[in-house]
């Protein structure tokens, strides 16, 4: 946005003010005393074929297409025709559809009559524009750049509009302090800001902080048996650890069993849906003897901050994974119930890999199972919590502010929960920056890794990770950078480095090469690098649906959520796959639409997996996309092998020393903060 589109100074402090204004009244208007709306009975296929059919009638009578009918009536439900007639801006809603659209379906049902000052279409863009922020990762937005992007959309008086949609409960408003300013006189008030959030956003990141706050003050820690006062009816864990309350599980364990054959059950092995979780609370010497014995300083240092507070951040690089593997065999002589739960299939697997033969490496899962509640997981207790001790969460980075909301959720109070992750890597792809704002905030105790990423691979994103990208020694091949003159070039080199140079010079095959990309569309975007690759590894007329049978596929049942694979065929039932854990799957025509070809992929598509050999190609019209974060993110996935295709100049140089990685406005720090200061 230019300065010149920016809204004048007395329009910012209208602005604020309308909207201090909205907040009193919208406070007021709200009370105990509302009554809630009834609950809509059960909708039979006979009335939701009716609203289908309503709803495409409006469309179809506006321009727009009655496909959009089903979503029409997924997000305004089943009275969808009527409301998008009675306000056609409603339109605004659903999923891609743009302003000037809705404008166009305006006009299509009121003709001359629609207005682009229409109280309704500022009511549906003020949403929209935050909905639009939600897809760059913000879970809120300034007031001033919300007004002015009303403006740029010939909302001739943007302060009402704000209003009117705080007051209605379109959106949410708060005031904070700006982080990172203090004033210098004590008696001086710190400056603020006027942030608006959707509702679903700001209730997130509010239970978000609660649950934290939640966790830390439910902690009760354990105390060390006097000398001589353990009996032989002690479990062996609970004599070694120094449990304060050995009696009290083994009694618990007795009652969940109803026999005493489970002594020699493994921590967790009575976690079953229903049952009371009993928890384990070693004493502070017990602690200390696990991290004497931990086989780093990080690693004792970390199980140090866990035996302490209930709520640690672990920052590192891929390395430091071996310290989490540590904590959780330390937790397992310990006798707790911990478990670990990282963000792919291939990060689980990783981190049970480093447990070797110890019994935690059984309790090692995915996030999607942990809070699926799968028959391989701890079980929830009656109160829906889980049944643990200690949870640990690799690639935390990757959690935005709802789905970290639903983890703390789930924890019971007192839980230890260790949330570890790369600061450098690329965040979320939904809203927030959960893990940074958690670490910046200091809220908790944060352990940052000193175990660094080894070899030529490790060098380089190490320097990378403070803005410099600087040549480093590769005896092996380890790390390949080749300059091309243009996008054609680029990707030309880079099929030709998966399909043939890698596979012939180095003895890693094409099926463990991924190409990483800066974005799906543009010159060199995973949309051509996909297009060349099929044509040179697996050539076909794409008979299903545009797939043939041993094409690389991308499966995303999840915005955020990205599983690569392989096609094995399809036939009328829809297309079956093999994906990269081993499972199989059959997608139907409708859910095909979220298959992509999987030999190039985006960097963010790629976070939380690695690959013996990585091709790093670097568009040069990749724009704001290529940041510092995007080239650590994609260049770290690199096991064994990484090529660098990149434009001939100072492209990528640049823009790793100046661009760290695009801003996120956000609200869980001032939500933190205030707790602090509540307590």
């Amino acid at each position: 946005m230019t300065q010149a589109e920016q809204p004048a100074p007395e329009r910012q402090a209208e602005a604020v003010a309308a909207l201090a204004e909205a907040i009193r009244v919208a406070g007021a208007s709200s009370g105990p005393g509302t009554e809630p709306a009834a609950a809509p009975g059960p909708r039979t296929d006979e009335q939701h074929r009716a609203a289908l059919a309503a709803a495409a009638e409006a469309l179809a009578a506006g321009g727009a297409p009655a496909g959009l009918a089903g979503p029409a009536v997924a997000a305004l439900g089943e009275s969808a025709g009527a409301v998008l007639r009675e306000d056609p801006w409603a339109v605004l809603g659903l999923p891609g559809v743009r302003p000037d659209q809705a404008d166009g379906f305006a006009r299509g049902l009121l003709g001359a009559t629609a207005d682009p000052a229409d109280p309704r279409r500022a009511g549906a863009l003020v949403p929209w524009l935050l909905e639009q922020a939600v897809l760059r990762g913000h879970s809120a937005q300034e007031i001033g750049e919300v007004a002015a992007a009303l403006e740029a959309h010939r909302v001739p008086d943007a302060a009402a509009a704000l209003q009117e949609a705080v007051v209605d409960g379109r959106v949410m408003a708060f005031q904070e302090e700006l982080p990172g300013h203090r004033p210098a006189d004590e008696d001086e008030e710190p400056p603020t800001r006027t942030l608006l959030a959707l509702e679903r956003l700001a209730l997130a990141e509010e239970s978000l902080g609660e649950g934290l706050v939640r966790l830390r003050s439910t902690l009760v820690p354990g105390t060390d048996a006097p000398a001589g006062e353990e009996t032989g009816q002690e479990s062996d864990s609970a004599a070694d650890s120094g449990t304060d309350s050995a009696a009290d599980a083994e009694a618990g364990a007795e009652a969940d069993s109803g026999s005493e054959e489970d002594e020699g059950a493994e921590p967790g092995d009575d976690a079953q849906d229903g049952a009371e979780h009993v928890p384990v609370r070693p004493g502070p010497a017990a602690w200390e003897a696990a991290a004497a014995a931990a086989p780093s300083s990080s690693a004792a240092a970390l199980i140090r901050a866990v035996a302490g507070d209930a709520l640690v951040v672990h920052t590192g690089g891929e390395a430091s994974r071996a310290e989490l593997a540590a904590l959780l065999a330390a937790a397992d002589g310990l006798g707790l119930n911990a478990w670990a739960a990282a963000w792919t299939d291939h990060g689980s697997a990783a981190l049970g890999a480093l447990l070797d033969d110890s019994p935690a490496a059984a309790r090692v899962t995915t996030l999607a199972r942990l809070l699926g509640g799968t028959a391989d997981g701890p079980g929830r207790a009656v109160d829906g919590t889980l049944g643990l001790d200690l949870l640990v969460v690799p690639d935390a980075q990757l959690l935005d502010v709802e789905l970290a909301a639903t983890l703390l959720e789930a924890l019971a109070d007192g839980t230890r929960l260790v949330l570890s992750g790369d600061p450098a890597q690329l965040w979320s792809a939904g809203p927030g920056r959960f893990l940074a704002d958690l670490a910046a905030a200091k809220f908790c105790p944060v352990v940052a890794s000193r175990t660094p990423d080894l070899g030529p691979v490790g060098e380089l994103v190490s320097g990378i990770s403070i803005g410099e990208l600087q040549p480093v020694e590769a005896p092996e091949k380890e790390v390949v950078v080749l300059a091309v003159q243009d996008a054609g070039e680029a990707v030309h080199r880079a099929v030709q480095l998966l399909a043939d140079s890698i596979p012939r010079a180095l003895g890693i095959p094409a099926e463990q090469v991924v190409l990483l990309t800066a974005g799906h569309a543009g010159s060199a975007g995973t949309r051509a690098l996909n297009a060349a690759a099929k044509a040179r590894l697996n050539p076909g007329p794409g008979t299903f649906g545009g797939f043939d049978p041993g094409d690389r596929v991308a499966w995303s049942p999840a915005p955020g959520t990205t599983l690569p694979g392989r096609v094995l065929d399809g036939d009328a039932a829809g297309l079956h796959l093999e994906l990269a854990d081993g499972a199989r799957l059959t997608l139907s025509p409708a859910q095909a639409d979220r298959l992509r070809h999987g030999w190039a992929l985006t960097a963010h598509q790629a976070v939380g997996r690695r690959w013996p050999g990585v091709v790093a190609v670097v568009p040069g019209d990749a724009g704001a996309l290529l940041t510092r974060q995007w080239a650590y993110t994609a260049f770290g996935r690199a096991e064994r092998h990484l090529s660098v295709v990149h434009p001939a100049g100072p492209l990528l140089a640049q823009a790793v020393a100046e661009r760290p990685g695009a801003p996120r406005t956000t609200r869980l720090r001032a939500i933190l903060a205030e707790h602090t200061g509540e307590a």
